[in-house]
């Protein structure tokens, strides 16, 4: 079955059209070379994002990194013809796009530039023409030692550690154990933001000092007992310990579970219910409080101050 070149201009459906045609074709097998000028981590996060739209859909991703020649695309496109499948690229020069998308047609196979749509509407809108440098949104500017400084200090503050600093963070996670604090708190690290966080136990309360914090967004993380429950079992068994102690047990999870709510309406702590969210939806709901926060503290000061 020889399968048309997408034009690469194609709108953000491009990956919806393409893919059933091709796992019809593969019985949901498909191959997916991604072709990149950079380190490839683009590519690879829109392509997670649309084969996220099907199911079953069974992807075996080639990566191709830093092609910035002619002659590097030529061996890549040989290994591309002996594993047919979609190729998805981000290429900035206009030669190696140019033979990319000539040999993809000569091949029968599809091909798409994702960010083309995305780029386009922006230089329309800014009144200006895209830059030729590849991999210019990996370049060791400030925010990127920004993101270096945050990584450093939330890993020195996991768990409760080094809380007599926890002005200097910009949030700080408070959950009961096992409610997905650290890994969340990493995620965020890597957005830029210095996390700490603190397990809440109520035989063993927090400090004083996360109840007077001015700097950082406190934040409350919450899950249902029944959940935290066959996490903490599934931890237990991982470890090769008993499952079966107070850690574990639904009424003392409840009661724990009960406490930290009460803990965090008490002090007006925003709460989020981690219960059937992703480490990914959970930043980004963390993220948009953080922002609406921010947001209103401008829109006070250029008020002059709330009454």
């Amino acid at each position: 079955m020889i399968l048309a070149p997408v034009p690469p201009s194609a709108t953000t459906g491009w990956l919806i059209d393409v893919l059933p045609t091709m796992t019809d074709a593969m019985s949901a097998r498909i191959h997916l070379h991604l072709v990149s000028d950079s380190t490839g981590e683009t590519l690879e996060m829109v392509a997670k994002a649309g084969l996220a739209r099907f199911e079953g859909a069974e992807a075996i991703k080639h990566f191709w990194p830093m092609v910035r020649s002619e002659g590097h695309l030529d061996r890549v496109i040989e290994e591309i013809a002996r594993r047919p499948g979609l190729i998805i690229y981000t290429l900035v020069d206009g030669g190696v796009r140019d033979r990319l998308e000539q040999r993809c047609a000569s091949l029968g196979l599809p091909c798409v530039s994702p960010l083309d749509p995305t780029i386009g509407a922006l230089s329309e809108l800014l009144g200006q023409a895209t830059t030729r440098r590849p991999g210019r949104q990996h370049i060791m500017d400030a925010a990127y030692f920004r993101r270096v400084d945050a990584i450093n200090y939330t890993m020195v503050h996991d768990d409760g550690a080094q809380h007599d600093d926890w002005e200097e963070a910009d949030i700080v996670l408070a959950g009961v154990s096992r409610s997905s604090k650290t890994p969340t708190s990493i995620y965020l690290a890597n957005r830029g933001y210095k996390t700490a966080n603190i397990p809440i136990v109520p035989q063993s309360p927090p400090p004083a000092s996360l109840y007077s914090l001015q700097k950082p967004l406190v934040v409350g993380l919450t899950t249902s007992p029944e959940r935290l429950v066959s996490i903490r079992r599934n931890r237990l068994l991982t470890l090769g310990q008993a499952p079966d102690t107070d850690y574990v047990d639904q009424s003392r999870v409840e009661a724990e579970v009960a406490f930290a709510r009460r803990l965090f309406a008490d002090h007006d702590f925003p709460v989020i219910d981690v219960t059937r969210r992703s480490i990914e939806e959970t930043a980004a709901a963390i993220i948009n409080l953080v922002q609406a926060r921010a947001d209103a503290a401008n829109g006070s000061d250029a008020n002059g101050g709330t009454a």
